[in-house]
């Protein structure tokens, strides 16, 4: 997990709590990440198995994919001839007399001899095939000529002419009514590919499938006849043999223009045909596919390409009929990665937790960890794009996007809250041990303190206090009147401690430990000279707590301490039940032992040699000289603390005349 945590074990035997920091569900914040992450898996497993929202969300992604690829250049056996916005106003313009092969343009619907020409012309100059998306379900206006004109034409050119059939739904009292629309039967020939121009939209309104998927649909109705598609219609007339497609979606190639279009007056005017269209040469080899295209025919849809941020125009439905040609003509239909949604639900849920497990593995801050999620959720969308792209695979990548960046987002909370909660209570705790200072600095670098808990040797100041004669006191005052004064005192004492920026180690009944440079050392001169700062405000409190209690007529309490600095080995001491840091060494027994000589010497503070070095440019001291210590096999010089030097010894001197009237009254 994170450092912290470990941290906070330091003083777990002094307060800060090793319990879960959501006791109120008995979770860790780590375990409520996990549950959180599950909780994202399984919804985003729900999400995909439903259809229309959901898909509307992966189909606005898509979109987006589609904008990234941009157009791909389409076969070069197609191109598209385009009853278009400049066809029908040349043919409104046309002067008969002048452009009589121009003449049956001037009023639509055109004749169909139109088309019987350009057919002819097309397939002289070498077309593979021709594709009419125009239903020619009713006998022409212009006569039966006409119809024969184009008849002809069909006969002349025997399965290289595909035309167009359309299903029509009505809506009658008995509810909707699918019926056929095909071309006449003098057109509609054996030998002549007919296909439906028939399109179902998805979930967004935009036509995405191929045609066969209204195919599959027509199946389900009883006495319809079924037709093959425009685009397999064309591929046959073409004498095209193409794979079965693996896919049922259409491989847009791009927006509108994508395929070479041509205005299909063109094809009739005598100089372009010369000219521009080199003699019928340009549609040589091509399979060429006729429809309308101006807006007067309100023949236009929505596509991945048409319609969107980039490409505003929609897409008319001869483009889309290109489209779904090249598609079965080249092999590129694209299919999603699960056909059935329990598939896509399961695969986005082991998707959500792989991924979530994976960011966890991240050995940073949560932080690294909320990024690196945000990373895996691009990284998927950039697989996604990649697959739909290479190799025609539509994979679920919104909702694993969301879930996973949710996830991410819901297990950086719950640690950075967790985090927040558990430094509360661990500054809760250190506080009253330790000075606020330490503890900030504590609480932004666990790492660099984590080292001390293996065991390390560090120079700190080391102050043991006692009060004098405790043990007959207790004796001589009521149980609750002795812990209530031994609170008091305990207290003062403390915040003296912590003030002087000490950390309080432990309390031995009576006793106080403190340390200074451990764990945080501010360098030796500066812990040295805390610890005296600290001893000199413990005595300036327990002057106005004795002041205190007289009025009171309360029991005296004096106090000795010993100060030593020194070399000290400091870490994570005690049992698998009960641990804490703590520091040992032949430092901490001297201290104890000097604070014991108080009371021979009359006085409160007494300091070793090694301390006062660090501190005689600061302290006014008497050298008490070498005094022999339990425990040592050398004597330990000491020094009795007076007052920082500058300022006023009248605490120093009251403290000892105190002590000799309290503890040898006869004396005075």
């Amino acid at each position: 997990m994170h450092n912290f945590w470990r941290v906070q074990s330091w003083f777990s035997a002094k307060g800060a709590s090793t319990r879960s920091p959501l006791p109120w569900i008995h979770l860790t914040p780590l375990q409520v990440g996990v549950l959180l992450t599950g909780v994202w898996a399984i919804l985003g497993a729900i999400a995909t198995i439903q259809d229309r929202p959901v898909q509307l969300l992966e189909r606005n992604l898509q979109l987006v994919f589609f904008q990234l690829r941009g157009p791909v250049a389409p076969p070069e056996e197609m191109i598209i001839l385009a009853i278009d916005r400049e066809s029908l106003a040349r043919g409104e313009q046309v002067d008969p007399q002048a452009e009589p092969e121009l003449a049956p343009l001037q009023t639509w619907p055109w004749e169909r001899q139109v088309y019987a020409t350009i057919i002819d012309r097309l397939m002289q100059a070498g077309a593979k095939a021709v594709a009419l998306d125009l239903v020619f379900d009713l006998p022409s206006s212009y006569g039966p000529e006409d119809d024969r004109a184009l008849q002809a034409i069909l006969q002349k050119y025997p399965g290289k002419v595909a035309i167009a059939a359309l299903y029509e739904d009505t809506i009658t009292p008995e509810g909707q009514l699918t019926q056929l629309l095909k071309p006449l039967p003098e057109f509609a020939t054996p030998t002549t590919p007919v296909g439906f121009i028939n399109y179902i939209p998805a979930t967004d309104n935009r036509i995405r499938a191929l045609a066969r998927t209204y195919k599959q649909q027509l199946s389900n109705l009883v006495g319809v006849e079924t037709l093959p598609s425009f685009a397999e219609a064309t591929l046959s007339a073409a004498g095209v043999a193409y794979p079965e497609p693996r896919g049922t979606e259409i491989y847009f190639y791009g927006p509108n223009q994508t395929f070479p279009t041509i205005p299909i007056v063109r094809v009739l005017e005598t100089d372009n045909w010369e000219g521009y269209l080199q003699q019928g040469r340009v549609f040589e080899n091509k399979i060429v596919l006729i429809g309308p295209t101006a807006p007067f025919f309100k023949d236009e849809h929505r596509t991945p390409f048409s319609q969107t941020a980039l490409h505003p125009a929609p897409m008319t439905g001869i483009e889309i009929h290109a489209n779904s040609v090249a598609t079965l003509l080249e092999g590129r239909s694209l299919r999603p990665l699960f056909a059935d949604s329990w598939g896509r639900g399961i695969f986005v849920f082991i998707l959500v937790v792989a991924a979530s497990s994976l960011v966890r593995l991240v050995p940073q801050r949560p932080l690294w960890q909320l990024l690196s999620g945000f990373g895996v959720a691009i990284a998927w969308a950039g697989c996604s794009y990649l697959l739909l792209t290479y190799a025609g695979l539509i994979l679920p990548a919104a909702i694993p996007m969301g879930a996973i960046a949710l996830s991410s987002v819901s297990y950086f909370t719950a640690i950075a809250i967790g985090d927040r909660l558990e430094k509360q209570k661990v500054r809760h705790a250190l506080e009253r041990y330790v000075a606020a200072p330490i503890v900030n600095e504590i609480l932004k670098q666990p790492q660099q303190y984590q080292a001390l808990l293996k065991g390390r040797r560090i120079q700190a100041a080391v102050l043991f206090s006692d009060i004098r004669d405790f043990t007959t006191l207790s004796t001589q005052l009521e149980p609750e009147e002795l812990v209530e004064q031994l609170n008091t005192y305990l207290e003062a004492m403390v915040e003296a401690i912590l003030s002087a920026g000490g950390t309080v180690d432990k309390f031995i009944g009576d006793a106080i430990m403190a340390e200074f440079g451990s764990p945080v050392s501010q360098g030796p001169q500066q812990d040295a000279l805390n610890a005296v700062k600290a001893a000199l405000g413990m005595r300036q409190n327990l002057m106005r707590l004795r002041e205190l209690w007289q009025q009171q007529g309360k029991k005296q309490l004096f106090n000795g301490i010993g100060i030593n600095y020194g070399e000290l080995i400091a870490g994570d001491i005690g049992s698998l039940r009960r641990r804490e840091y703590a520091v040992i060494g032949d430092t901490v027994n001297v201290a104890s032992r000097v604070e014991g000589l108080t009371k021979n010497f009359g006085t409160d503070i007494l300091i070793t040699e090694p301390l006062y070095q660090l501190v005689a440019d600061e302290v006014e001291a008497i050298d008490l000289g070498e005094q022999w210590v339990k425990g040592r096999a050398t004597a330990v010089r000491i020094y009795s603390v007076v007052a920082l030097k500058g300022q006023d010894t009248h605490l120093y001197q009251q403290v000892r005349e105190d002590f000799h009237e309290y503890y040898y009254p006869t004396e005075i």
